[in-house]
């Protein structure tokens, strides 16, 4: 039986790494589309010789987006940007980059294309990260209305963007700044179930009663928490005593104003407006029980990655 072929746009980032090892195992071939791919060679140690080929691949440029798609089997786009930075807008990446995936999917003949969006995509969000989201998820329905669209909330796991900047600050700051109050709500997902849900979802039948095309699933983890909360929990890990300090949102815009202009801004005006809604699931959409996971809190995995922040270093009692 020929083995499954599948083209990854964004593998080699944090997600991706985690579905790459996993559809490695189970034999698959894969192409890793990157725009830089020497700095996805990482990967290749997670198969055999040959089974995981690196391709240089713009989500802007339509010529290297469908030679990445033709003759394979299944497509996964993983690309996103978190800010913007010259060509990198995110109208080009999460919409019209989107859309051009799910129209070479669809004219290359893949089987089945699997998107992953986020869980804040909504049209009528004052943030443009998410409206553009969501304008990627309505274009890749109408390019290709077979495919499946997962919405992870805020995902966390060893190479994570938000419990380790945290976990680095809290090591030489005595404060952590709680963004209005830090009440906002969200409910973060382990990354091994992200992509436990993405091999679910193509282990499936695609088009069987209650099977997955179409549809668009939910991805939260079990509990809701406040940003204080989490932050709360974060310090008991790693067993450090700070400040939390209520940060208001005037002043949080003046300085997301200020921090946005650095070339790796750890907060920017449109983030803020993100902050400013919660990250919780719906409720009204298919998730993780339709998939049959049962997924982790970070109260089960921040131990086996946070332990380096601890006074003393990982082997220091928390």
């Amino acid at each position: 039986m020929a083995r499954p072929v599948a083209t990854i746009f964004g593998g080699s980032g944090f997600i991706g790494r985690y579905i790459v090892q996993r559809l490695a195992r189970r034999g698959w071939i894969l192409r890793i589309a990157v725009r830089r791919p020497n700095a996805a060679l990482f990967l290749k140690p997670m198969g055999d010789v040959g089974q995981i080929t690196p391709i240089a691949t713009n989500i802007r440029d339509q010529a290297s987006v469908a030679a990445a798609v033709a003759g394979v089997d299944h497509v996964i786009n993983l690309v996103g940007v978190l800010y913007e930075r010259g060509p990198q807008r995110f109208a080009a990446v999460h919409a019209e980059g989107a859309r051009r995936v799910a129209a070479s999917a669809r004219a290359a003949g893949v089987k089945r294309l699997l998107h992953v969006s986020a869980l804040g995509a909504d049209a009528q969000s004052p943030s443009l990260y998410a409206r553009t989201k969501a304008e990627g998820e309505a274009g890749v329905r109408a390019e290709f209305p077979d495919s499946v669209i997962l919405r992870p909330s805020v995902v966390f796991g060893p190479e994570d963007d938000f419990f380790n900047r945290f976990a680095e600050m809290a090591r030489f700051s005595p404060i952590l700044p709680l963004i209005g109050g830090g009440k906002t709500r969200f409910q973060p997902v382990y990354v091994g179930d992200v992509a436990d849900a993405a091999l679910a979802i193509l282990d499936r039948p695609h088009d069987a009663p209650f099977g997955p095309a179409g549809k668009t699933y939910e991805l939260a983890g079990p509990r809701i928490y406040s940003f204080k909360e989490l932050m709360t929990l974060l310090l008991a890990e790693i067993g450090r005593k700070r400040i939390l300090m209520p940060v208001p949102w005037g002043i949080a815009r003046l300085q997301a104003a200020v921090l946005g202009l650095l070339p790796q801004p750890p907060l920017t005006l449109d983030q803020l407006k993100l902050l400013e809604r919660d990250n919780i699931a719906s409720g009204q959409l298919p998730g993780f029980t339709e998939l049959g996971i049962v997924p982790d809190g970070p109260e089960a995995i921040l131990p086996a990655y946070l332990d380096r922040f601890r006074v003393g270093g990982r082997f220091a009692r928390a």
